[in-house]
């Protein structure tokens, strides 16, 4: 037998054990959501945009992971989302049945505060779409330009200060002298908008614009809110001539704010827990993937003003590494931003 034969044949043998293999792999991982729900932990409350996001997820996603689990969703509201973020990280199963969606600077926490877990830990499953954050005031309000913020008292709702409301908020404020006044405690952007609507609050700072498109239609529409600036890396074309932070920052504020807001590339991420089988994990992520180019999952965003552009969660795990490999005194920078000290 010629050494060119046994090649051909050693190849052939091994392509038959690596189908073998996924075929296995497939199976186990059928078998193991057919008598399963896939939970989807949303930190926020009912109603506000990352639940809109996870309930859009959960009608489609089962159709593409093997077995076709039903995906059900259980809000988890608390800390601006840390409460849910570390439920997966330390608490959920281990084995494929939970996932988690919330926000996107919860995993850079721990490099501009005391929190001691590793964003890196996190398994990536992928992002459903990016974001460009606003800062948005009633009609009501005094505060109707970015020049007003920086000249007149601007009440906003919070929901904690690790959250990606109370991060724009202090950074704006912080960074560029806007004169807010934070009032904490929200569970999610469902309950300010009737603050909002109340008076309690004069608007938001760090709404994401899928959010602002999807619930605020007629608000938008009938002019009842006042779009003030893009806390962003980058401009959304959509908003016109509204100001955007980018103009205004000095080369070190915009390294401070590569920390606070590069997470809005991942801004809708599903993550599931450390150590879970990696079979699962590849199901969960090609699931995911499948579900962002479903014509029937696309269509429904679009019907329900729901942006789309998706991240895979390998590259939402690079991202994260890059952040964390920034030097050290960005992180104090961005907590001095923060107000943290």
């Amino acid at each position: 037998m010629s050494s060119g034969f046994r090649i051909l044949v050693a190849a052939f043998i091994a392509a038959g054990f690596m189908q073998s293999s996924a075929s296995a792999s497939n199976e186990e991982v059928a078998s193991f959501y057919k008598t399963r729900n896939l939970t989807i932990i949303v930190g926020f409350s009912a109603g506000g945009g990352f639940d809109l996001y996870a309930r859009l997820l959960s009608r489609h996603i089962g159709k593409h992971l093997p077995g076709n689990p039903r995906a059900v969703v259980q809000n988890m509201p608390g800390a601006g989302s840390m409460t849910a973020a570390l439920n997966i990280l330390d608490i959920a199963p281990k084995d494929g049945s939970v996932v988690g969606l919330f926000g996107r600077t919860v995993a850079v926490t721990p490099l501009m505060s005391d929190r001691k877990f590793d964003g890196r830990r996190f398994n990536w499953v992928g992002s459903i779409t990016d974001e460009v954050s606003v800062c948005i005031s009633s009609a009501r309000s005094n505060v109707k330009t970015w020049q007003d913020m920086l000249e007149q008292t601007f009440v906003v709702g919070g929901e904690g200060h690790e959250s990606d409301l109370d991060i724009n908020a202090n950074l704006v404020k912080n960074l560029f002298g806007a004169k807010i006044k934070l009032v904490t405690g929200y569970p999610g952007t469902n309950e300010i908008k009737p603050a909002m609507e109340r008076g309690e609050v004069d608007g938001v700072c760090g709404l994401s614009y899928s959010t602002m498109r999807a619930r605020y239609v007629n608000e938008l529409r009938d002019k009842q809110i006042n779009v003030l600036v893009q806390v962003s890396l980058k401009q959304n074309p959509a908003l016109g001539d509204v100001p955007f932070v980018g103009h205004f920052a000095t080369p070190d504020q915009a390294s401070v704010m590569r920390l606070l807001l590069e997470p809005q590339e991942m801004a809708r991420p599903v993550a599931a827990p450390p150590g879970i089988p990696v079979e699962r994990l590849a199901a969960l992520r090609s699931a995911f993937d499948a579900t962002m180019t479903d014509p029937e999952f696309l269509a429904e965003a679009t019907k329900t003003g729901l942006e789309v552009n998706p991240m895979k969660g390998e590259d939402i795990a690079k991202l994260v590494a890059g952040l964390y490999a920034l030097p050290k005194d960005t992180g104090d920078k961005a907590r001095r931003a923060m107000g943290m000290e």
